[in-house]
């Protein structure tokens, strides 16, 4: 990794758990039915902060973010035809990796591959881009990729799970499945792509699963006995949804940073990317697309907010850190923060006993048996119920 890099998170090696911050013990906590108030706001306070004072807290990282060499190493990237994804999936690309685009729509992808090879007709460059479809409003269609990608035997080094949808004032939708799509396609889904990719993760390894969350997890909590909250003990709005499902990811990530074997080597970590002007906000009302468009100064660009990704996906001190992590039996998985430096996600995401409740219940939910992790470490069959096949 070139100094560079190192430097955008640190210049000695990463920080161990009780330097991050704030906190939460690890230990068992009384089952609550929401945040208390105190959480609730600090968890707009976090919000508030990072909106106002981002630009200038990661001033230090260059943009865009210098990368190294990734010859033969392979990336899958969700959500890579708009936004962050974009940038994600481009600069891997341009860095020399083979970049697997999984997406919903195909030949957008390549449209811009091409695009991106007429770019650099000059240099000489040939990018090693390809495209994959993959819709993440469809458990069967996220089965269907993972037995495709397996099949070929390849290893895998880095997933990144960046494909998200936040519809802000729009009402509650269900996806096919049965279940909200917030919770679907920002928690569900790549959970269940993770660890259905697990075969080929092992065979890449040290290879890395990055979830690309947000700052909003601050004021989600999950109820895993109404994940798709349609029981009316809590009134629906797009925003506790969003927020719901990036907690859950949190969470759900956190149990599965715990239960891998050190010796699997694949590190597990979520990224905020800070607040950003993407496609994640094409739903928002006019007014707040409009107001979007008047404080360019306090929001990132999508090259910006793709930095902290980047990071968390090639720099060679992170799989340092979340084993770090690991060693110290630290509560939560890694948490990468938009100015490319580990903080803490929120104090509800160290509640051990909603994080197993939460890993429980989204196995249940994803079709996968309560034993599914250990028999794919172990090399096993495992049987998806939205599949006929085993992985």
């Amino acid at each position: 990794m070139t100094s560079s890099v190192a430097a955008a998170g640190s210049s000695s090696s990463p920080p161990p758990p009780s330097a991050l911050g704030g906190g939460g013990d690890g230990g068992r906590k009384e089952r609550k039915e929401a945040l208390g108030w105190i959480e609730w706001f600090r968890g707009w306070c976090a919000i508030v902060w990072e909106f106002l004072f981002q630009r200038i807290a990661a001033s230090h990282v260059e943009n865009p973010l210098p990368l190294p060499p990734l010859d033969d190493v392979t990336c899958i990237v969700t959500g890579a035809t708009s936004g962050i994804g974009l940038e994600i999936a481009r600069q891997l690309a341009e860095s020399g990796a083979h970049v697997v685009m999984a997406v919903r729509r195909p030949n957008l992808a390549h449209e811009l591959i091409q695009k991106w090879q007429n770019d650099k007709s000059e240099s000489g460059l040939l990018l090693n881009v390809e495209v994959m479809e993959l819709d993440l409003l469809s458990l069967d269609s996220i089965v269907r990729f993972a037995e495709a990608w397996n099949a070929r035997n390849a290893p895998l080094h880095v997933l990144i799970n960046n494909a998200g949808i936040f519809s802000i004032g729009e009402p509650q939708r269900i996806s096919k499945d049965g279940y909200e799509e917030h919770l679907q396609v920002n928690h569900l889904a790549p959970a269940l792509l993770s660890l259905l990719l697990f075969p080929s993760l092992l065979r890449g390894s040290p290879s890395r699963i990055v979830n690309v969350n947000s700052i909003m997890h601050c004021v989600g909590f999950v109820d895993t006995e109404d994940m798709n909250m349609t029981s009316r003990r809590r009134k629906f709005t797009s925003l506790a949804a969003y927020s719901n499902s990036k907690l859950a990811q949190v969470k759900f990530s956190s149990i599965l940073h715990k239960q891998i074997p050190a010796e699997a080597g694949i590190s597990i970590m979520c990224v905020s990317p800070g607040v950003v002007h993407t496609n994640v906000a094409r739903d928002l009302p006019k007014i707040v697309v409009a107001a979007y468009h008047l404080i360019p100064y306090f929001i990132f660009s999508a090259l910006e907010g793709s930095r902290s990704t980047l990071f968390a996906a090639t720099d060679p001190q992170v799989p340092e850190y979340c084993a770090l992590l690991k060693s110290d039996e630290w509560p939560v998985c890694a948490y990468i923060s938009f100015d490319c430096r580990p903080t803490n996600p929120s104090e509800e995401a160290h509640n051990l006993e909603t994080s197993q409740l939460v890993w429980d219940k989204t196995l249940e939910l994803i079709g996968l048996p309560s034993d599914a992790l250990g028999k794919l470490i172990e090399g096993e069959p495992v049987q998806c119920r939205y599949t006929s096949k085993a992985q």
